[in-house]
């Protein structure tokens, strides 16, 4: 009695929770259903034997979704290699180191074989050495092989609006990198030191994994671009080649003989979410993205291509 009488008095209100109901639940199938789409069950992705396609784009933020990845293809026995597709310009060094490292321990299971795009600098660079054979077209853009880390100088700006940051801190390095001061020589000689040390792991890994001597690594780890090309000169690229060579490389190096490309197996997609959706962008990296996480050291080219 109660309910009709609301419904009476209340029509237009009933009207609008009817259907807002209505349109949640249309809304949950639709995602239920590109949901189940985009991600199949892992008996259905690994029907045929064949070679699994890892892609690295853009700048290296994290690593988790490869890593993730490059465990799942190691482990599956249907895969028989695998072909990492780099288009980077690099970026953090802790995620890029993660990621090289993960390439080398699956690289004793099954042929890893890296295939430079476009870019595939500084860190990009750097998690394909980790591959079995690298494989890069001619006009690659490769190299950038340094550290770099960037802070924001805003005294002037500060002193324009007014703005004053009073700092108490527990040492005299505990605020470096503010941006509301000029950096200080003993703080940029301490930074120094520590991208020093960072740049000595980067032309290590080059030096072990390319079979080359370290002295000859570091004339060229000035931070220069090179082309595949010039790479392949270098020592650091095994051949040129397509994606689809890098491809067939792989399908020979697991044994898997024939003309015709090998069956392509790439990792299921990510959950559907709305916000992805509207932004193209992984939500949990848009604080990342956005620029507002902080200074990062980072194995990255940081030129444009635009």
């Amino acid at each position: 009695m109660s309910q009709g009488l609301f419904r009476h008095k209340h029509p237009v209100l009933t009207g609008l929770l009817v259907l807002g109901g209505i349109m949640l639940f249309f809304w949950g199938g639709i995602t239920f259903f590109i949901t189940s789409l985009a991600n199949p069950s892992k008996s259905e992705l690994f029907l045929k034997e064949g070679i699994g396609v890892i892609d690295i784009k853009g700048v290296i933020l994290e690593s988790e979704e490869t890593l993730e990845n490059m465990v799942a293809f190691r482990e599956e026995p249907k895969i028989k290699a695998i072909v990492l597709r780099i288009d980077s310009p690099g970026g953090a060094v802790g995620a890029s180191q993660e990621i090289y490292d993960e390439v080398r321990r699956t690289c004793d299971v099954k042929p890893v074989v890296a295939s430079m795009g476009s870019v595939a600098a500084s860190g990009g660079l750097y998690v394909s050495l980790g591959a079995t054979k690298i494989v890069a077209n001619p006009g690659t853009l490769t190299g950038s092989m340094g550290v770099i880390l960037k802070f924001a100088n805003l005294e002037g700006l500060f002193e324009k609006i007014g703005y004053k940051n009073e700092v108490v801190k527990s040492g005299r390095l505990k605020d470096i990198g503010s941006p509301s001061r000029p950096m200080t020589g003993e703080e940029r000689l301490m930074l120094q030191g520590m991208i020093d040390i960072v740049q000595s792991q980067f032309v290590q890994a080059v030096a072990e994994s390319r079979s080359l001597p370290a002295a000859e690594v570091r004339k060229i780890a000035d931070g220069r671009i090179f082309s595949g090309q010039q790479a392949k000169e270098y020592g650091l690229v095994d051949q040129m080649g397509n994606f689809r060579d890098a491809v067939m490389l792989a399908a020979d190096l697991a044994g898997l003989k024939g003309e015709k490309t090998p069956e392509l197996i790439y990792p299921k997609g990510e959950d559907f979410s709305f916000l992805r959706l509207m932004t193209g962008k992984k939500n949990e990296s848009l604080l990342q993205q956005t620029g507002l996480s902080g200074p990062i050291l980072a194995y990255e080219w940081t030129g444009t291509l635009r």
